[in-house]
């Protein structure tokens, strides 16, 4: 199914130039992220003191994923995946650009909601690419391997860029922080230019299947969010994995802006501190990614997914109790350690089990469908952190995970190898040619 020649497919990753230099300019776009992920809620907090202002941010966002994963899958599945990562990074230089120009004029908080409502429709389109993309990158008996690296990179931009973008923030202000960010999407488009794919199979124009027309395009517009959630629904492991994320997502949208409040106001830390606070995340991050590929070998997918929740339910339920900022600095590295596991276990599952045809439809209906709820909880987690303090949320947070690693017990999700017993290939294009896949 991987499309290359033996001996191609024996190169180790780092003599591969395309994937090098993905891996390389999508590290940079990491480390700009890393700086809008403290500047923008600091922005929001600086102008409102407002924690409900945060999570209404984040809801916005939310909302945005959503509904562009209605029909993203559709889009990546059909459209040439490297002009899309590349019309993506475009999109969003120019609408974090737009932050720190207004800003210096006149600042407009209603600003903020507007570019985080159009830059999420441009960030989910280009996660799902992301995740295509890889697949189009690497053999499937590399994949694993890819996600750890790029993991890891990525992890390591998310150490060094909260610690920076705190710095600059309290040097400069929040939108410099922003500023670098969408810097950082234009290098990120400038390095794109330089790699190519692998074709999907299916996208339009491809020989294989035959010069689609814009009508059957349109149909599968329509009908490709559906092939993706039935594709999800008859398999077994995939279906689970999708419920209970929908439960855990619910929470996990809204927990870096409880993260920063309770670290501003819980314990009266300045700008500074929540930046290396959240770095520390960051190595947590890191150091998870780096050690997934060793420990999905070694200990399998469902003690990897099931141990990864338990370990940020714990960190969680410690993070409620103790008002210590060494305490809460430990806690959030594993909570970061734990969440990154369980999803860098969940993405290389999703890539090596889905078809390559159907992956960006799947993709996109896996992650629309348990981000479903988050904008709301978002929305409500911050709301009541701001009005009942971090105590109490956390400790239901903690239950809550602890309450998914046990359910997943249960599941095929406890299963060492899922992505080892497959059903038959997908034989056509409709919703109703999907076949179950059996875990």
């Amino acid at each position: 199914m991987s499309g290359r020649a033996p001996a191609q497919a024996a190169r180790p990753l780092r003599s591969d130039r395309n994937f090098t230099v993905f891996w390389a300019v999508q590290a940079l776009s990491e480390l700009g992220n890393a700086f809008s992920l403290v500047a923008l809620p600091l922005l929001v907090l600086h102008a409102t003191g407002s924690a409900a202002r945060m999570g209404l941010l984040t809801a916005i966002a939310g909302v945005g994923l959503i509904l562009t994963g209605l029909v993203g899958g559709t889009l990546v599945d059909r459209f040439d995946r490297r002009r899309m990562l590349m019309l993506c990074d475009a999109a969003r230089f120019l609408l974090y650009g737009l932050i720190p120009v207004v800003w210096a004029v006149d600042p407009q908080i209603w600003l903020l909601y507007v570019v985080m409502g159009f830059a999420s429709v441009f960030e989910m389109l280009f996660k799902i690419t992301y995740v295509t993309a890889v697949a189009n990158l690497v053999d499937r008996d590399r994949i694993v391997q890819a996600n750890s690296r790029l993991e890891a990179t990525n992890a390591v931009a998310n150490i060094a860029g909260p610690a920076l973008a705190g710095a600059v923030a309290g040097l400069f202000g929040p939108t410099a922080a922003i500023a670098i960010n969408a810097g950082s999407f234009g290098i990120s488009l400038l390095g794109l230019a330089f790699i190519r794919l692998r074709p999907a199979a299916g996208h339009l124009g491809q020989p294989a299947e035959g010069e689609a027309t814009r009508r059957a395009a349109l149909h599968d517009l329509r009908i490709g969010f559906r092939t993706g959630v039935v594709f999800l629904w008859r398999t077994p492991v995939l279906r689970s994995l999708t419920v209970l994320l929908t439960v855990t997502t619910f929470l996990v949208l809204g927990m870096t802006d409880v993260f920063i409040y309770h670290l501003r106001h819980g314990l009266g830390q300045d700008d500074e501190v929540v930046g290396y606070v959240l770095a520390l995340a960051g190595l947590g991050t890191f150091l998870a990614a780096a050690a997934s590929s060793f420990l999905r070998r070694t200990l399998g997918f469902g003690a990897c997914w099931t141990g990864a929740f338990a370990l940020a339910a714990c960190a969680v339920l410690v993070l409620g109790l103790v008002d210590n900022v060494p305490v809460a600095a430990a806690t959030v590295f594993l909570y970061s350690a734990g969440i990154t596991l369980a999803g860098v276990c969940s993405m290389s599952l999703r890539q090596q089990i889905t078809p390559d045809q159907l992956l960006g439809r799947v993709t996109s209906a896996f992650w629309t469908v348990h981000s479903s709820l988050a904008p709301l909880g978002a929305a409500l987690l911050t709301a009541l952190v701001g009005r009942y303090g971090a105590r109490g949320p956390l400790i239901g947070v903690a239950a809550t995970f602890l309450t998914v690693a046990l359910t997943a017990l249960f599941t095929p999700i406890r299963r060492r190898h899922p992505e080892r017993t497959s059903g038959p290939p997908v034989p056509g294009e409709a919703y109703h040619d999907v076949p179950e896949v059996r875990r």
